[in-house]
């Protein structure tokens, strides 16, 4: 079951970049009248890019890294809408983001590919979600990656639901 997960995990910078790509260049900072029922936090399709990079390396790495180095570390959850502001996620640049997405989930993988079954029970607490082990941070970060893509596409179904009958024919909403 993990080497399904670790192989997802190292398939999601390419599936990343398939959704992101699907936008229009005028959609990826656009941002729908409402957020309701959207499966992800409330960010444009760019700041979705720069937050899955931020919580790959300022959580998920340091989070793996006190799990296996530490007894029963508390793991912090991470304020997402403060760091869209703090970073400026509007400004960023989405190859750039990408590029630096790609190496951090690669070394991500890199450090979980040869865990033994001992290291992948070594527990400590996420913020959030109580009691986790290695293994279960494994799978809450493959469900973290989906939500996201999840989150990509709503966007692109709001947007193309609220584009006008005559619009829909070669044009986009900008």
């Amino acid at each position: 079951m993990i080497a399904t997960t670790l192989t997802a995990l190292a398939e999601f910078p390419s599936q990343l970049e398939v959704f992101y790509r699907a936008f229009p260049r005028e959609l990826t900072r656009w941002v729908p009248d409402s957020w309701e029922g959207c499966p992800s936090e409330n960010l444009t399709a760019l700041e979705q890019l720069c937050h899955v990079r931020d919580i790959e390396l300022d959580g998920y790495h340091v989070r793996f890294g006190r799990l296996l180095n530490e007894p029963g570390p508390v793991l912090a959850s991470l304020d997402t809408y403060a760091l869209v502001q703090e970073r400026n996620y509007a400004t960023a640049d989405a190859a750039d983001v990408l590029a630096a997405f790609r190496a951090a989930r690669q070394t991500t993988v890199e450090m979980l590919r040869p865990l033994s079954d001992e290291q992948l029970a070594r527990a400590g607490t996420f913020e959030g979600y109580g009691p986790v082990t290695v293994r279960g941070l494994i799978h809450y970060l493959c469900s973290h990656d989906q939500q996201h893509l999840a989150g990509l596409q709503w966007l692109l179904g709001k947007a193309e639901s609220q584009r006008g009958p005559a619009r829909r024919e070669g044009s986009h909403i900008g």
